[in-house]
């Protein structure tokens, strides 16, 4: 965007018109913040497959038409009346968790991850394929230790990967399994790694790149997913959304392990014998993020220390990057560079 540009209060934006349908490249008004929320000049916005859902039409009822992206890093260009929260300059990440009622019972027992009124970034709020982003600065947050590109991907691989992890036992699962060896998982497998367990990657069949990559990080186990593991799993968190890996994840985990679910969309679940569940075996999903998820993770991440391993996009190349994701051709995480200088 050239300063022109934003003069006139013009950015460049990839919007979603239609379901299904490739995005567009359009010229959009530069949102204005409201009250309590803060202008973000996007300098990195990574492509996550919650988008492929939201594009794809496996999540229903998106706002249209929509600019996606909920892993958005970048700098508070104008804050709105009454904010006080992030100051013009500072760096920071906005994530999938939008806003949520603050009044609800989920929302006072900590759990607003399961507002029923929450709002979401890149689905039913606007998101980061864009110059610029408009959020409520209260579920923004400060980023520190991290460039914009490299610190896009935690902003939902990591905190997603991180509260997977929480829900699998956190560091005491000493044989930790990870299905589907992609963003999060590559995050993830960092943490656990780094509070000294043992990580059994498993990926697509066949898929070579995404296993050496898997035993780079150090995985002390890397195959497909139609492999069984050399022992019995403590936790098993699965990433890929495909729900046939759920009864081979159950069938892999010791008597009183936990099977995490990890995505926001996954195909059908088939049938399997109860002797999977049983000797109290676990089974449960994962539902978006809270607050202290981001404010622990952000905190831990720079402690590991994670690095994330990125490939960079052009904004105007967002259809290439999520269809490189869809096609499984990506190692780590695809980020867009929205370009905007001076």
């Amino acid at each position: 965007m050239s300063r022109d540009d934003r003069r006139h209060g013009i950015m460049r934006a990839m919007r979603l018109r239609r379901i299904g349908q490739p995005l567009v490249a359009e010229d959009v008004p530069i949102p204005s913040p409201g009250p309590g929320e803060v202008l973000v000049r996007v300098e990195a916005c990574a492509v996550c497959r919650t988008d492929l859902h939201v594009v794809d039409g496996d999540l229903p009822d998106p706002r249209l038409p929509l600019i996606p992206g909920h892993e958005i890093v970048g700098t508070v260009a104008a804050v709105g009346e009454g904010t006080a929260t992030h100051a013009i300059g500072t760096l920071v990440g906005i994530p999938w968790l939008g806003w949520t009622c603050g009044e609800c019972d989920s929302c006072r027992s900590g759990q607003e991850n399961l507002c029923p009124q929450a709002e979401f970034t890149g689905y039913t709020r606007d998101g980061g394929y864009a110059g610029y982003a408009v959020a409520d600065a209260r579920y923004c947050f400060a980023i520190h230790g991290y460039r914009p590109q490299a610190a896009a991907p935690l902003l939902c691989a990591g905190l997603i990967g991180y509260r997977a992890w929480r829900m699998a036992g956190g560091g005491t699962a000493g044989h930790l399994g990870i299905y589907g060896f992609g963003a999060a998982a590559h995050i993830l497998a960092q943490v656990a790694i780094a509070r000294g367990q043992l990580v059994y990657a498993f990926t697509r069949p066949g898929d070579k790149q995404a296993q050496r990559f898997a035993l780079r990080l150090g995985a002390v186990w890397a195959g497909g997913s139609d492999q069984r593991p050399n022992t019995a799993l403590d936790a098993a968190i699965l990433f890929a959304p495909v729900g046939a890996l759920v009864p081979l994840a159950l069938d892999h985990v010791r008597p009183g392990g936990t099977v995490v679910c990890g995505g926001i969309h996954m195909t059908d679940i088939p049938a399997f014998p109860y002797r999977l569940l049983w000797q109290e075996r676990v089974l449960r999903s994962v539902a978006n993020l809270t607050r202290r998820d981001g404010d622990e993770f952000l905190a831990l991440a720079p402690t590991v220390p994670v690095r994330t391993q990125t490939r960079p996009y052009r904004l105007e190349d967002a259809n290439t990057a999520l269809d490189d994701l869809r096609a499984g051709r990506l190692t780590g995480a695809a980020v867009l560079l929205p370009g905007n200088d001076g």
